[in-house]
């Protein structure tokens, strides 16, 4: 649950002003697990069927064909979509790391050669079978991003308010401003990923009818949740309270000593993007290996599985290095792709399964969470990819 979007929430909070800021992430916390909570008790509501993917349970509320239409490209969207932006914080981790330890006279090292050094653990790790056999790499990424979380607000506390702060917008103009807040909407929005894959990570928890596995999931779900307020809050807010509008994409990047602290708290980011690269790859690798196999007749070989596998870490490693921008990949991501499967998708799926009554209490919230996931995701896209054009005029490739 608590995934490299956390480190961008101090800089959503620039955009987006204390009140709004403070609001929002409030808001978000409380919709997704709402909507989290209407997967867990989907995920068996037909008794002796389970349903163990997102489009599994789309098919069911709209229909074999239509479901899948629905539910696979969003799915998809996202789940590339993280493989990209951690592809992204990976490299960035990495380059800041060589710039704090390297001591003059230091020879600068392009950005994109750290992405292609994250990716080569890509290439190795991306041919481990299924979600079992990378347990101990999702447990170790879990470790991780619990204490880069703790460092990135523990740091800025010991840095202290920098003297020259200030926390009104930072755009020029009124357009501007509105745009950075559109942005920031999606970068709120990427933090809340767990989604995507939560009908998966259940699907591996026994059940019975007597102890359905709704029971332990949603204890798991409550205590990562807890989790998330622990590390979410802390780090937006103390974060945007010591640096004000002048914080980076990246709260880790506008830090710099202790030395050794920031340096351990990016080789936690490393370890943990490895680790939530793998979670959100291994479903799409399900997907186009199901689609070659059973769609166009290729054999279920091991090379079939190399390639595909080998292919897609190549592919997400080269649009990564072709726009590595942090923060507008989030902003576009996050409005585009993460606000339908997690904060108005689910509500969709159980008025049409539950169908209550309208006007009442859960007819309402249901709605009130589909128009709110509306507007996210018209509106963050928009800022996201201004954000990354105006970053693109001064990168070049080869950077």
């Amino acid at each position: 649950m608590v995934g490299a979007g956390v480190l961008s929430l101090p800089y959503a909070m620039a955009q987006l002003g204390w009140g709004p800021g403070v609001a929002i992430l409030i808001l978000s916390w409380i919709i997704t697990l709402y909507t989290l909570w209407q997967m867990v008790e989907m995920h068996e509501m037909v008794p002796g069927k389970r349903f163990d993917r997102y489009h599994e349970l789309g098919q069911h509320a709209f229909g074999e064909k239509l479901g899948l239409y629905i539910v696979v490209p969003q799915q998809l969207i996202v789940e590339v979509g993280v493989c990209i932006v951690y592809m992204v914080t990976g490299g960035k981790s990495l380059h800041k790391v060589h710039e704090l330890l390297c001591k003059e006279p230091c020879k600068e090292i392009k950005l994109s050669y750290f992405i292609m050094i994250f990716a080569s653990v890509h290439f190795v790790l991306s041919h481990l079978p299924n979600f079992n056999a990378i347990a101990g790499v999702s447990l170790a990424a879990a470790v991780m991003s619990l204490s880069y979380s703790t460092i990135a607000w523990s740091a800025s506390v010991r840095k202290g308010v920098q003297p020259d702060v200030a926390y009104g917008y930072k755009a020029k103009t009124a357009a501007g401003t509105v745009f950075n807040f559109f942005s920031a909407l999606g970068d709120v929005a990427f933090a809340y990923a767990g989604h995507n894959v939560v009908l998966e990570i259940q699907a591996t928890i026994p059940s019975t009818p007597e102890k359905p596995s709704k029971g332990p999931m949603w204890r798991g779900v409550v205590v990562a949740y807890i989790v998330v307020a622990l590390c979410y809050f802390p780090v937006a807010l103390i974060g945007y309270w010591m640096f004000g509008n002048k914080v980076e994409d990246n709260i880790l990047l506008s830090l710099e000593k202790p030395t050794w602290l920031i340096v351990m708290a990016n080789f936690f980011v490393v370890v943990h993007v490895i680790g939530s690269y793998q979670i959100y790859a291994m479903p799409v690798f399900d997907m186009i290996e199901t689609l070659l196999v059973k769609k166009l007749n290729f054999s279920p070989t091991r090379l079939l599985r190399f390639v595909v596998r080998n292919l897609y870490v190549a592919f997400t490693m080269f649009i990564g290095i072709t726009f590595p921008f942090f923060g507008g990949l989030l902003g576009f991501f996050g409005g585009f792709a993460f606000a339908p499967t997690t904060y108005f998708l689910p509500c969709i799926i159980w008025l049409a399964i539950y169908k209550p009554r309208k006007y009442s209490l859960s007819w309402c919230i249901n709605w009130i969470c589909i128009v709110l996931g509306l507007c996210l995701m018209i509106l963050s896209p928009i800022g996201g990819l201004r954000q990354i054009i105006l970053q693109s005029k001064d990168y070049k490739f080869y950077s």
